[in-house]
């Protein structure tokens, strides 16, 4: 589960240097659409770079093997109506990515052999973590996904690649996310419930997705051009998390690994694209019990301590299908999508989440590369966990919701998103949306929230 700040005294309005991007970006734009006509090199519109080609440089680099890019996600978040405050204000939360890419058979005549190396840096506030969600027990999305893991620098990705059997073996080695080739999931949606990989934002102690990295090893192997097998395993070190240990590299605080392994199989229905994948992770760490002790009474009303168990697993599945095209432009069209996971109940506070949605992309043919999608999600709470909050409660003799010291039991929480993707430029994307969060955090007295959102995506 992702972590989440509780302090109400974190609220913030939007910050200045956010404002200001958000006006640079604006002017960037009008600039890029005006000068396309000349084909200005920096702010063309048809450059996927805002900050061009560099006259040519950054083409003949990547033709050399050398690939660089910085990307930047903003996220801004209002609560409009209802969550746990009413006070209403705005949240933006941002991350700078900054990457290269080295393609080492071009370079040093090494056979499909590649390099990355990422460094990422979030900055910003998240508008669910005190107005939406109560901040006695914090919620389980995020309405500003790109928030949370610490506003800190990163090193996220540092790995080597290797292909072999004319590319049908394929071994990754480094330091990476699980989420980054296992239950892999786009992340256009603003909400966390819809985006990424899902089984990260579930069992969030064990699995560390973007922008966490960890030691790790990953081993794919085609059987057939559209369907693959993998396994991995990944370093389990909780104190990756910590936002001073964004370049830790040595082992220290190791507790075990976690070890997924999946299926992935990417056929053509009707000529049109689609992915389904399947898996399982398993990890050899010990786990907490959510509400037993060694006894089999509840620790919260006995005092002893939580009982472990010697390991913790789940399952996932992710489908994604395009379904319609537009005059054979498999580009446009509508796309469907659902991602279920299932968690250990002895040891995780989330026992299973369902999520469905589509997108279509080209609706209107004058703005033939904008899209539009709106999903739904479910989260629901493991019943032991929430008989822990309430033997909590009884232990403290705490029965009053408006008490401080209450801890809210928590059951089911249902989101829904709808964005428009505009693309300003190959550069530039801007999905206005709007979320509705019923039972934000499971706390069936938490009022039900309208957020407004808008989410920007870009390269330089």
């Amino acid at each position: 589960m992702p972590y989440f700040q509780t302090s109400r005294d974190s609220a913030v309005c939007t910050t200045v240097a956010s404002r200001k991007f958000l006006a640079l970006i604006g002017g960037f734009a009008t600039l890029g659409l005006a000068t396309c006509t000349h084909a200005a090199p920096a702010f063309n519109s048809e450059s996927p770079w805002m900050l061009g080609d560099w006259n040519g440089t950054r083409t003949e680099l990547a033709e050399k093997g050398y690939d660089f890019n910085v990307d930047y996600t903003g996220e801004m978040g209002s609560n409009l109506h209802g969550g746990y405050d009413h006070d209403r204000t705005a949240r933006y939360s941002d991350q700078f990515a900054f990457g290269t890419h080295l393609d080492l058979q071009k370079i040093l005549d090494w056979d499909d052999a590649e390099f990355q190396l990422t460094i990422t840096e979030r900055n910003g506030n998240n508008i669910s973590n005190d107005r939406i969600n109560d901040p006695r027990v914090g919620g389980f999305t995020s309405a500003q996904e790109v928030w949370g893991r610490g506003q800190t620098w990163r090193l996220t990705q540092m790995w080597y690649q290797q292909k072999f059997f004319d590319q049908q073996l394929d071994i990754k080695v480094g330091r990476f996310g699980e989420g980054e080739d296992f239950n892999s999931f786009p992340c256009d949606f603003q909400n966390l419930a819809f985006c990424g990989s899902q089984v990260g934002n579930w069992v969030g102690g064990i699995w560390y997705n973007w922008p966490v990295s960890q030691w790790a090893m990953r081993v794919k192997y085609h059987l057939t051009p559209q369907l693959y097998a993998q396994v991995g395993a990944y370093e389990q070190n909780p104190s990756n998390l910590d936002r001073d240990n964004g370049f830790k590299l040595s082992g220290s605080g190791t507790q075990g690994a976690i070890l997924p392994v999946e299926l992935v199989w990417s056929p053509k229905v009707h000529d049109l694209p689609g992915e389904y994948r399947v898996g399982y992770y398993y990890s050899n760490a010990n786990a907490t019990d959510v509400y037993k002790d060694n006894n089999g009474q509840p620790a919260a009303l006995s005092g002893e301590a939580y009982r472990s168990a010697s390991s913790k697993h789940g399952e996932w599945l992710v489908i994604q299908q395009q379904v319609t095209n537009i005059a054979s432009d498999h580009s446009r069209g509508l796309n469907v999508f659902a991602n279920a996971t299932m968690h250990d109940k002895k040891t995780n506070a989330i026992d299973n989440y369902v999520q469905a949605g589509v997108v279509y992309k080209g609706w209107f043919d004058a703005r033939a590369k904008d899209d539009i999608g709106f999903a739904l999600a479910r989260v629901h709470v493991n019943p032991a966990y929430r008989k822990n909050a309430e033997a909590t409660n009884q232990a403290h003799a705490v029965y009053d919701y408006d008490d401080p010291s209450f801890l809210p039991p928590q059951d089911t929480e249902y989101s829904a998103e709808l964005y428009y993707g505009v693309h300003v430029t190959n550069w530039l994307t801007v999905r206005p949306n709007l979320q509705y969060i019923r039972h934000p955090g499971g706390v069936d007295q938490v009022d039900d929230a309208l957020i407004g959102g808008i989410k920007i995506t870009s390269s330089f």
